[in-house]
């Protein structure tokens, strides 16, 4: 796709208050779903969770979860879920 936003070279799709980070062709991605919002000159993430999910469709749903955790602001969750992915992905590196 043109013009998609991409942070550090993969993915970052948002559907209301919850963002997809990673290619869903691979094994799995990074859902960030924002929690709670701040209100100051603009609305900024406050609580995000960060879930590392398996693309594997034929997993249940409850079992496709890898890791999960609670962050504050975008910009930590963001951080965590790149490292994370990364991880899940090349777990040899």
């Amino acid at each position: 796709m043109e013009n998609m936003l991409e942070y550090k070279g993969k993915p970052l799709v948002r559907s209301g208050n919850t963002l997809y980070y990673g290619n869903p062709a691979e094994s799995c991605v990074a859902m960030l779903k924002i929690l709670s919002t701040r209100d100051d000159a603009e609305k900024t993430a406050d609580r995000v969770l960060v879930q590392i999910l398996s693309t594997d469709e034929t997993l249940p749903p409850k079992d496709r979860m890898i890791k999960k955790t609670e962050k504050n602001g975008l910009y930590e969750a963001l951080h965590i879920a790149s490292i994370w992915l990364e991880r899940s992905l090349n777990p040899s590196a």
